[in-house]
């Protein structure tokens, strides 16, 4: 080749370097734009005169400059800092709106137990009674109120859910296209912008679920959610719906649409946006929810229950004073039967803050616990657990797989309700009395009676003897007698119980009969106070302590939100610089990759008026 043309060569090989370099210049500040350089290559040298002569410089291809494990960092890092950010946020608020001294619960709960103590410091006063009453009124809102706002949050939160599933969707889209238009081009080389493009897009995803991306050969992308639910297969796309699955119409799951029924795949979603929703809705809106739910059945439960054993002013046993929820219970979509099994609280001492599955398998039903996947199972149509019992005789038809989604907790607060209007209706005295004969000849007092079972519960006054083998009831029932260690003897009968401290002579008696004469007496007012210091809620708390449980808990998952946050933080910014320092575009970098072209563009064009100088010359000579 003469050197006009190694000129020519080398003018329209750095004529493309400089519009390279002029590209990375002009994208600098383009987010996700990836460098580019030009390669270069000699081309093939021509034998002249016992050697190899150059015949010039070729371009091979304009190069992205990228790097995959660098991406791939970069991705991960967006999806976690975009799923510890909303997660603080969400906590946050719950925090908030749990912790808050004038929207919280424990100063109405403290009010509550002070009309209580009040009541029963003046149990016939009828202020002390309507206040009582009043304040019960108040605990059951504010209950209320706070399910009502958590409700808002998870109805934001829901939202959030669709949107992000409809973003996704369109995003995967996305992917899908912008694969099929690179493998129509990558015939014709590399199709750098579109490569881009599809980053840009992969990280915006990347921000909304964590994905798992692979490369086909054809140079189009895979991506994949979960433990490999695929989201994009080449130039097809599969989409996300936000839909109910397991019964629960306030809690939309992700399922991947088929061409059947879509796919739950709720439980494999991690990272993001989508994520931290899903996290914070499981392990917080609903953990609050329940938590609350089941102190508020607690409290209704226990006072109601005391209430039962004492008598009001007018002589009577007592009634509720709280109406409480009862267990929701919602068969999950496709199930053969429209049945549902019936669910009642047997121990509210021994519930828990779990929502239940209950399955049939061949035949038998199969009851799990959620919150740890642990489960019992029975043929018989009854189980028992958790302090619930489940009937399922109620189902009519069901079939193998059918499901039902059991929340013995969840609308508690809610439906928190005081029953009682009448405040003399309020048994601030016990049931029962209990006086020593008048000719007794042993040491034993009456250390303590009072009504234990308020369904079993006689009032019938009735004579305790002693008669030298042990006690009877009016000289023919054998009531139930255990001796404790401390020299206590409990006897219990028709509902009631009464200990006994000392030893009785034989014919010693100990009358039982109803307190309907002593509107006076506090005992069972005070029984129920009482209830505020013991550990009630789930067997091993007290009633503040189980909400205060629940502010530490929120707390915790808050400060673990935020703390993973500031390390999310870090660790993105690092995966940008890292990826800039792979990718990105140094200007002073090309500025001197400008001049370097500029200059080498310069000298080739000297290099093609040399030739043409030297070939007039040539021809001059000739021609003489």
């Amino acid at each position: 080749m003469s050197a006009s043309g190694i000129g020519t060569s080398a003018l329209l090989a750095f004529q493309r370097a400089i519009g390279t370099t002029s590209n990375n210049i002009a994208n600098s500040a383009t987010e996700g734009y990836s460098r580019q350089r030009t390669e270069l290559s000699n081309l093939t040298p021509q034998f002249l005169g016992g050697s190899f002569q150059g015949q010039g410089v070729q371009v091979d291809t304009i190069r992205r400059i990228s790097d995959d494990f660098v991406n791939t960092q970069l991705r991960n890092s967006i999806s976690d800092q975009s799923n510890a950010e909303l997660k603080a946020s969400l906590a946050g608020r719950i925090d908030d709106l749990l912790g808050s001294s004038s929207s919280g619960l424990t100063p109405v709960l403290q009010d509550f137990f002070d009309a209580g103590q009040d009541l029963a410091n003046d149990p016939t006063s009828s202020a002390a009674r309507t206040v009582f009453l009043t304040e019960a009124e108040s605990l059951a809102e504010r209950f209320a109120s706070i399910d009502r706002r958590i409700e808002e949050q998870r109805d934001i939160i829901n939202g959030q859910i669709r949107t992000n599933v409809d973003e996704i969707n369109s995003l995967t889209e996305a992917v899908a296209g912008l694969n099929r238009e690179i493998v129509s081009k990558s015939t014709q080389g590399s199709p750098n912008d579109l490569l881009d493009q599809r980053d840009r897009v992969l990280n915006q995803l990347a921000e909304k679920v964590n994905v798992r991306i692979t490369e086909q050969d054809d140079g189009a992308v895979n991506v994949f959610v979960g433990n490999g639910q695929a989201l994009v297969l080449g130039g097809n796309n599969r989409e996300l719906v936000a839909e109910s699955l397991t019964g629960d119409p306030r809690s939309p799951d992700i399922g991947l649409a088929t061409s059947g029924d879509p796919v739950n795949i709720s439980r494999f979603i991690q990272g993001g946006e989508l994520g931290a929703l899903l996290e914070t809705r499981g392990g917080i809106i609903d953990e609050a929810q329940n938590t609350l739910g089941r102190l508020a059945i607690s409290i209704g439960e226990e006072f109601n229950q005391q209430n039962n054993l004492g008598l009001d002013l007018e002589g009577n046993l007592g009634a509720n004073i709280f109406g409480i929820s009862e267990p929701t219970v919602r068969g999950f979509p496709g199930n053969e039967s429209g049945g549902v099994p019936e669910v009642e609280i047997t121990d509210v001492r021994a519930i828990t803050t779990s929502d239940y599955r209950l399955r049939n398998v061949g035949g038998e039903y199969e009851l799990t616990r959620l919150s740890d996947g642990t489960s019992k199972t029975s043929d018989n149509g009854v189980l028992e657990f958790d302090g619930i019992r489940v009937n399922t005789d109620a189902i009519d038809d069901a079939e193998e797989g059918d499901e039902w989604l059991i929340q013995p907790t969840r609308n508690g607060a809610r439906d928190l309700s005081v029953e009682m209007t009448d405040p003399s209706r309020i048994a601030a005295a016990a049931a029962v009395r209990a006086d020593l004969g008048e000719d007794n000849k042993g040491d034993a007092t009456i250390a303590s009676v009072r009504a234990v079972d308020a369904d079993a519960l006689d009032l019938d006054s009735v004579t305790v003897e002693f008669d030298g083998d042990g006690f009877v009831v009016d000289g023919d029932d054998d009531p139930t007698v255990e001796t404790g260690p401390d020299g206590v003897t409990t006897i219990a009968f028709k509902g009631w119980e009464m200990e006994i401290r000392g030893t009785p002579a034989e014919g010693d008696t100990f009358v039982v009969r109803s307190n309907e004469d002593h509107p006076g007496d506090n005992r069972n007012m005070l029984a129920m106070n009482d209830l505020s210091d013991e550990r009630l809620v789930g067997g091993d708390r007290t009633f503040g302590d189980g909400y205060n449980s629940l502010l530490a808990n929120v707390g915790t998952r808050t400060r673990q939100a935020q703390v993973a946050q500031e390390s999310a933080d870090a660790q993105l910014e690092q995966a940008r610089a890292q990826r800039e320092a792979v990718s990105g575009v140094n200007l002073d970098e090309e500025a001197a990759d400008l001049i370097r072209y500029q200059q080498a563009y310069q000298a080739a064009a000297q290099v093609i008026s040399v030739s043409n100088s030297l070939f007039d010359t040539l021809l001059g000579a000739v021609r003489r």
